[in-house]
């Protein structure tokens, strides 16, 4: 017989015998540390915050200076503090008077530049996306050296052919019209490179493959398989010519002498040097509010194109 049960212990396990001479084995402690940064929430840095809101004031203040500016008289921009309103608010009589001053010309030239941006930028994104897909999906002889030209063309600045232009389109007589303007304006190397880069990476080669086996032509495989992968990019083109073209100023300048062909960059720029000529009439206030409603178009064809802006700088920057 057994006797009365007595609690049972258990020893604690005993380490493995280790070789004579062997050094004993130290056991690393644990140390805790907590997430303190998740892939969903990234670092925030002081320096990097303190560095965008140093460019954020850059970019913005000058911006509410011309619209507070906006709102004043010609005797309230030299009496009153820039970044403050002065006691009349005087925006809608700017607006009327921007538009109604010396006969109307401001229209003119608003509808000028709308004219330089629809054809010059329009065409030049056209003719950027046509070149910037042949390149990227066609083998041709001298394909390197159209790359090397193209490369160059971009480092060129575009005041360095501002002049051999002009002596060009002299010859041909196209100056003071609307052509010497509009001819130079569809040629965007930037925009050619750009979506040459964009196209090669968009457009999957067996899908263009694949139309070709269907029966589609070359034209319609453009316009219905590779033109709605080219979207985005054709957005970021277009809105980087819309911007050149809408302030350009030196090329008018050199081209054109007849004010109802001025664009409004070039338009402004004559009535604010209205007060520097003999007998000639300041309107500051006019030249401010027309600056205004000169950067309002800019800012609505960001806004409204956005999204697909920021996919098109977005797009191969990741790998599948």
């Amino acid at each position: 017989m057994t006797g009365p049960s007595s609690p049972v212990t258990t020893a604690p396990p005993t380490a493995p015998a280790r070789a004579p001479g062997t050094p004993p084995r130290l056991r690393t402690p644990r140390v805790h540390t907590s997430r303190q940064h998740s892939a969903g929430r990234p670092r925030r840095s002081v320096l990097l915050t303190v560095l965008t809101g140093l460019v954020l004031l850059y970019s913005l203040i000058p911006l509410l200076w011309l619209v507070i500016s906006a709102t004043k008289t010609q005797e309230g921009l030299a009496g009153s503090f820039g970044l403050w309103f002065d006691g009349d608010f005087a925006l809608w009589d700017n607006i009327s008077a921007t538009f109604t001053y010396d006969d109307g010309v401001f229209t003119r030239w608003f509808l000028n530049t709308l004219l330089y941006v629809v054809i010059g930028a329009g065409g030049a994104t056209f003719l950027a996306v046509l070149g910037g897909y042949a390149l990227a999906k066609f083998d041709f002889p001298g394909k390197r050296a159209v790359f090397a030209v193209v490369i160059g063309a971009v480092a060129v600045p575009g005041t360095a052919l501002a002049v051999p232009t002009f002596l060009m389109f002299s010859k041909m007589g196209l100056t003071d019209t609307p052509w010497a303007v509009l001819i130079p304006s569809l040629i965007s190397p930037f925009g050619l490179y750009l979506m040459w880069v964009f196209a090669t990476e968009a457009i999957p080669t067996e899908l263009m493959e694949a139309a070709r086996i269907d029966g589609a032509s070359e034209l319609r495989t453009f316009f219905r398989v590779a033109l709605p992968l080219l979207a985005p990019g054709t957005v970021t083109v277009l809105l980087f010519t819309m911007v050149a073209t809408w302030n350009n100023y030196f090329l008018p300048l050199i081209m054109l002498k007849d004010p109802d062909w001025y664009p409004l960059t070039l338009g402004l720029d004559s009535w604010n040097a209205q007060a520097a000529t003999a007998g000639g009439e300041p309107v500051f206030h006019l030249v401010i509010t027309g600056s205004l409603i000169t950067v309002v178009p800019l800012i609505a064809a960001f806004l409204l194109l956005q999204k697909y802006w920021q996919s098109g700088l977005a797009a191969g920057s990741v790998k599948e």
